[in-house]
């Protein structure tokens, strides 16, 4: 079988998959950057039913980036209590306040943009970009390496950057053609959180 036909049929099987398993996540309602990126920094060492609990309080209390951008730092501080590693929110708060001084308090749609703002690296940036605007960028987690370290046989370390390399040339080259990078990207990581896990 041609190694194109394999993927597209691997790709078909996960989208469909997908849209019958697809968990209903608050930021997944809108997609509003924001709310994208805010989720994206909360899931960060959090398990996702915790996360959605943090995430609905926040937005209750910062429903927009100028909110977080006017609050005070012991506000955003007691918002995020009890998720540990207090600067990914004050990093949340700095970035919201660059946000508002330079983007019109919105979350840019382009990577270099966003790689700018305090605390957002290749990875938040890359789901930024896929989830909240649709754009072809790998998300390349540890569920979503586990799934291709599996499927492709790979006996390597998956972070090694050669395997992080292949991986990411594949995705955007082979999987991410015409087809919604949302869609995909997250049906990848629902696959390996809910059936591909570590045991």
């Amino acid at each position: 079988m041609e190694m194109k036909k394999e993927y597209r049929l691997l790709r078909d099987a996960l989208l469909a998959w997908f849209r019958a398993n697809l968990r209903d996540l608050p930021w997944r309602r809108t997609y509003d950057p924001y709310h994208v990126w805010i989720s994206e920094i909360m899931l960060q060492q959090t398990q996702m039913e915790r996360g959605v609990e943090y995430f609905d309080r926040w937005i209750s209390l910062f429903p927009d980036i100028r909110a977080v951008a006017a609050a005070d730092e012991l506000t955003v501080l007691k918002a995020w209590e009890g998720l540990g590693y207090y600067s990914r929110v004050r990093n949340i708060r700095k970035a919201a306040r660059v946000l508002v001084a330079e983007h019109d308090g919105g979350v840019p749609d382009e990577y270099d943009k966003l790689l700018a703002l305090p605390g957002v690296g290749p990875y938040t940036a890359a789901a930024i970009m896929s989830i909240a605007f649709d754009r072809p960028y790998p998300v390349i987690d540890a569920n979503v390496a586990r799934v291709f370290a599996r499927l492709l046989d790979i006996d390597r370390p998956m972070k090694e950057r050669g395997v992080q390399r292949e991986l990411h040339a594949l995705l955007t080259e082979k999987m991410l053609a015409d087809v919604s990078p949302r869609d995909f990207n997250q049906a990848l990581m629902e696959l390996g959180a809910l059936v591909c896990t570590p045991r």
